[in-house]
């Protein structure tokens, strides 16, 4: 068998961790299998190099923040080859340029485009655990770019993929997918199985648990994945197209802080204005979420949506260099203290009442609602960034989730 897996940052976070990782992979080695190993950077290192170039540069290039980050990799898996190593096994650790993980151009937020496995799988040939940064990759310009925050998932997904793995493990500090965050619901409950698109849709609203590209790329290429936990030895959550049981109703419960809300007030209300707004956006690679455009009055209209917290500085500029040319607007209001709060469930789509049942949670703890967006496997909501916690107990509860 070959298998790929995924370590993240507190799984390697000390040289015990670091060991104890070794050791998991050298079980799976002696037992005839192939290795694939992919780690991201050790415990808060990403944030400490972050804080080291803002220290430097607050409005450093997105290119020279790339140059920085991927040396937080590379410290972890040459680390991890050593620790193989002295534990009498041969390992060797390859970075974005040995191997050839080929991405777009974007800085900070590049996707994979090809992954070259002829080295990989020369060294499994001889007989090697193979360890390979995760998160990072090289462009047309042979310059180091980065997957966005959580990308080591995508690097696992894809080589597991690529290399077409018997099994794809993705290791973090939880025994496996939660109906809601533990950290903030004290009952949230362990999900044997989850499907891509449910997965899909809580990794895009904030359970921190899976990079939403990871799962995007899984369910594509059909890679099984299973979340586990590096510290014990529980079967984790499988991650894959069909489960077993009756569809949930709600399988689970998001909670995302990493938001702010932006309302462009007057627009002209004449067709194609949202065409204009969003595409200068989509311009500069600005994802953007909840979206809510008012009524037209007077010949005007508002539209408010939400953007990440670290680009929502971007976003604002960019619709003020164009609110005296192609979107004349009267002007651009943001509001930073909000959250989303959101249930998923595939049975959503079979089952009325649903949206209304989560509003009423809210109600019943005086949570007010500022914006709303819904799918058919998602409902979400915005609020105040300070009730996050109390929303997201009473929707878990609502829905019986902890039983």
């Amino acid at each position: 068998m070959l298998i790929v897996k995924k370590f993240g940052g507190t799984s390697v976070a000390n040289k015990e961790r670091i060991f104890n990782v070794a050791k998991r992979c050298i079980e799976d080695y002696q037992k005839g299998n192939q290795v694939v190993v992919v780690l991201s950077a050790m415990g808060k290192q990403t944030d400490v190099l972050l804080d080291m170039a803002k220290d430097i540069n607050p409005k450093a290039s997105k290119r020279e923040l790339d140059m920085l980050l991927t040396t937080g990799e590379q410290t972890s898996v040459a680390l991890m080859a050593m620790a193989m190593d002295s534990l009498g096994v041969p390992a060797i650790s390859l970075n974005a340029f040995q191997v050839a993980m080929h991405t777009t151009s974007v800085y900070g937020n590049s996707r994979l485009k090809r992954i070259d496995t002829e080295r990989i799988k020369h060294e499994l040939d001889n007989k090697k655990i193979v360890i390979v940064t995760g998160f990072q990759g090289v462009n047309q310009y042979d310059d180091y770019t980065t997957l966005g925050r959580g990308g080591s998932d995508t690097t696992a997904v894809a080589l597991a993929a690529s290399l077409h793995a018997d099994a794809c493990e993705i290791y973090t500090d939880v025994d496996g997918v939660f109906t809601a965050d533990p950290r903030l619901v004290k009952d949230a409950k362990k999900l044997d199985e989850i499907t891509y698109d449910e997965m899909l849709d809580l990794a895009t609203l904030g359970a921190g648990v899976l990079h939403n590209r990871s799962v995007e790329m899984a369910k594509k290429y059909g890679v099984p994945l299973i979340v586990r936990s590096s510290l014990n030895t529980s079967e984790g959550t499988v991650v894959k197209e069909e489960v077993k049981m009756e569809k949930m109703l709600v399988s689970g419960v998001a909670a995302d802080r990493n938001v702010a809300r932006i309302s462009v007030v007057g627009l002209q209300d004449t067709p194609g204005v949202a065409f204009k707004l969003f595409n200068h956006l989509a311009n500069h690679n600005i994802n953007v979420d909840v979206i809510l455009q008012s009524i037209g009055r007077e010949g005007t209209k508002d539209i408010s949506f939400t953007v990440t917290k670290d680009a929502v500085d971007e976003a604002v500029e960019i619709i003020k260099r164009h609110s005296e040319g192609s979107l004349k607007c009267q002007s651009v209001d943001v509001e930073r203290n909000v959250a989303k709060v959101s249930i998923v469930g595939a049975g959503m789509m079979s089952n009325p009442g649903v949206a209304a049942k989560m509003f009423e949670a809210l109600f019943d703890v005086q949570v007010n609602i500022k914006m709303i967006a819904t799918s058919e496997i998602r409902v979400t909501v915005l609020i105040d960034e300070k009730s996050v916690e109390v929303a997201t107990n009473a929707v878990h509860e609502k829905f019986n989730l902890g039983h």
